[in-house]
């Protein structure tokens, strides 16, 4: 009994020895002008759909986030500076000269486990790969995910490191497989209709984000602000032949756009594959 009991704390350490930088610096063009929101606080299920990416972390013991902020950074910090606030029964002591009390008493749990959360400023119009290259000195450890702030999954990370650790490569991305939005038509030469397919899933393999780094990489994005991660930093792996994909048959989705936040809302409502985590 002891012996699984200090494999487990043996795990439990080395999952939170790895940072998660989330990004969160875009202007998420597809989502504005439906909402003054920012895309990563539009809210899922009473929460904003980075809450959802964080939980999805935290259910697997990696609680050290890092988030690059940039466009509309201010309603990211507002967020974060009064989550325990927003979240939590509380006292306030208002008023008098004070008696060593603090200010405010707080009550119940935030309902998940202590997060350090690091909000950095890596600039307005940085690409991804700067951005992340930009919170390097927050970054401790060996190795450290990298995540967008409105990807949701039920990838089973503790089996994505033990994946991209067996390996031994410098990058391992996660690659889901995603519907045509289109019904498909299938037809003879001639044109003669013999049915239709509803939305068919695509036999190509995409970037679903939940990505994990040896700290080397990070050299390779550090060569200004306009390093790219997705047509520079990761093709780059992949000519050295040290990217992998991890395949996820499961659930991923992404929230671009008002009509992905409708759709979410109604899988929240029924049964979120998403939510890992208990309550």
């Amino acid at each position: 009994m002891w012996l699984a009991e200090a494999k487990r704390l043996c795990y439990d350490r080395l999952m939170d020895e790895i940072p998660v930088v989330i990004v969160v610096g875009g202007q998420g063009t597809r989502m504005r002008g439906s909402t003054a929101t920012k895309k990563e606080l539009v809210e899922v299920g009473g929460k904003p759909i980075l809450w959802h990416v964080m939980r999805i972390f935290s259910a697997y013991g990696l609680n050290r986030f890092v988030l690059t902020l940039g466009y509309e950074a201010d309603q990211i910090r507002r967020y974060f500076l009064q989550y325990e606030a927003m979240s939590r029964d509380l006292t306030l002591a208002i008023g008098g000269s004070g008696n060593g009390r603090s200010a405010i008493q707080y009550h119940n749990s935030t309902g998940h486990p202590p997060w350090q959360i690091t909000l950095a400023d890596t600039g307005l119009n940085t690409e991804k790969a700067s951005r992340i290259a930009r919170v390097a000195p927050y970054l401790n450890g060996d190795r450290f995910f990298v995540a967008y702030g409105d990807d949701i999954s039920d990838v089973d990370l503790q089996a994505l490191i033990q994946f991209h650790k067996n390996h031994g490569k410098l990058a391992t991305i996660t690659a889901v497989q995603v519907d045509l939005q289109y019904g498909v038509v299938e037809a003879d030469e001639q044109g003669l209709v013999s049915g239709f397919v509803e939305r068919p899933r695509l036999p190509y393999w995409i970037n679903g984000g939940f990505m994990l780094f040896e700290k080397p990489v990070l050299e390779m994005m550090a060569n200004g602000d306009d390093v790219n991660l997705e047509t520079q930093i990761l093709p780059q792996l992949a000519q050295q032949n040290q990217l992998m994909i991890y395949r996820h048959t499961g659930f991923w989705q992404s929230m671009n756009t008002m009509k992905d936040t409708m759709t979410l809302e109604k899988i929240w409502r029924d049964n979120p594959p998403w939510k890992v985590w208990s309550d």
